[in-house]
């Protein structure tokens, strides 16, 4: 897989038959200044381009000839007291496959030896190319890597649908075990004893575990909140295999019955996701395909009374960016928000609601994405636009000041665009009725 992947960065490259790539691999990390070690996680490139899951690598691939050699590092005896067996390079040529293993002190004099054009590297790493006396060009590689992984080979969509099945069952799992009173970080304790019994101990994210009015942050992080009977409860969390990640949201009541409120706007939102999820297809636009689910969102909260007004006029005036102030999804595959979304030259889109799309493109057959609308009320928002003339006439204040505690709800799948549609990975319960059989 990574040999094809390496193959695919060079067709980018066909006219630079002596410049070479440098990659530079990921180190362990430390808290602060101590000897505790967080767990290491490849640098995705780098990971993309090898498959080496250890730290302390590098690789050098030629332009010209594809050949690709394994920088190791030359560890010490102590190294193995401490850390364990210290694999000799006839080892790593034969677990990952490069051209040549060579160990990093050799590094210096071999690139001097070669000689080559350019130097590409990634920025941040060209400080290693200057201290060997060669002169890097940081502005193609990253750029040319965004693009090479933006289309997923059927081996990295296995990958991806390994880790979205041990996440659909964690989320089940979570499902099933909820109850008021619960502290948040219990479910998030289940959600992660079930990942990691599939053998997948990296999260590609923290996780968001938020119940009441902590729905409504975005990117909630803290987990220490008590479930409250009557609340909703927001699990937006995944798993990640061999560094390819899932990310799923699913929202549901702690006591497992929704009430009629909670109804109305919970189908809101799963409305606003099936009107985007049958329009995910190769030549549909993202921000076309979000403003689908912001149509929705609008028309949905003007049928409940929350909004006032005709739909288009609601559009026009951005009002939806008040309930859905987010990007429709993003992509997905070696980093949660996975690179690609938006190519050398494309801009943001200077509009509420759209301004934080993570992706702007055409979809693609290949694509991996996920689709996540979602429907919030937060007062950070709201209270300004109550007090503003130009928006305020197409809102119900009285209902939406009931509603500042409400915290929010977001429903998240993971698809692949494919020729005829999509495919999703997704099978989590999302429709209210089979959310409630499940919870009891």
């Amino acid at each position: 897989m990574h040999h094809e992947h390496r193959k695919k960065l060079l067709t980018l490259f066909q006219d630079e038959k002596e410049s070479i790539f440098f990659l530079k691999g990921g180190t362990v990390s430390h808290r602060y200044d101590t000897d505790f070690e967080y767990p290491f996680r490849q640098e995705s490139n780098f990971l993309y381009l090898t498959g080496v899951e250890e730290p302390d690598m590098s690789a050098v691939i030629h332009a010209g000839t594809g050949e690709y050699t394994l920088v190791i590092p030359r560890r010490s005896a102590q190294y193995a007291v401490w850390m364990g067996v210290v694999l000799p390079a006839e080892q790593y040529q034969e677990r990952y496959g490069p051209d040549r293993v060579i160990y990093d002190d050799e590094l210096p004099d071999w690139l001097k030896k070669l000689g080559p054009e350019t130097v590409h590297c990634l920025p941040g790493t060209e400080g290693d190319i200057r201290q060997f006396g060669l002169s890097p060009e940081t502005g193609h590689l990253k750029d040319a890597l965004a693009w090479c992984r933006v289309l997923k080979t059927d081996e990295e969509i296995a990958f991806l649908k390994t880790a979205a099945a041990a996440a659909n069952q964690a989320h089940l799992e979570v499902m099933q075990a909820v109850y008021p009173g619960a502290f948040e970080y219990e479910m998030k304790s289940v959600f992660d004893y079930h990942t990691i019994r599939h053998g997948q101990i990296h999260a590609p994210y923290s996780g968001i575990f938020a119940s009441g009015p902590g729905s409504a942050i975005l990117h909630h992080t803290g987990k220490h909140r008590r479930l409250g009977d009557g609340e909703l409860f927001l699990v937006d969390a995944g798993s990640e295999y061999h560094g390819y990640a899932s990310d799923i949201t699913r929202t549901y009541p702690v006591n497992g019955r929704f009430t009629p409120l909670q109804a109305d706007l919970y189908d809101i939102v799963l409305d606003a996701q099936t009107t985007a999820l049958n329009l995910i297809r190769p030549g549909n636009k993202m921000e076309d395909v979000h403003l689908a689910a912001a149509r929705a969102i609008v028309t949905g909260l003007r049928d409940t009374g929350l909004v006032k007004g005709a739909t288009d006029e609601l559009m026009e005036k951005n009002v939806f960016a008040l309930f859905f102030p987010h990007g429709l999804g993003h992509f997905l595959g070696l980093d949660t928000h996975d690179v690609g979304g938006y190519p050398k030259g494309t801009e943001k889109i200077d509009r509420p609601g759209l301004r934080f799309l993570r992706a702007r493109r055409i979809f693609e057959a290949g694509m991996v994405l996920t689709i996540e609308p979602g429907l919030y009320f937060i007062p950070a928002l709201l209270e300004p636009a109550l007090g503003d003339k130009n928006v305020s006439g197409y809102l119900n204040a009285k209902r939406l000041r009931e509603l500042f505690d409400f915290g929010g709800i977001r429903i998240e799948d993971n698809v692949i665009v494919r020729e005829d549609g999509h495919e999703n990975l997704t099978t989590v319960p999302k429709i209210r009725q089979e959310i409630e059989l499940v919870m009891g």
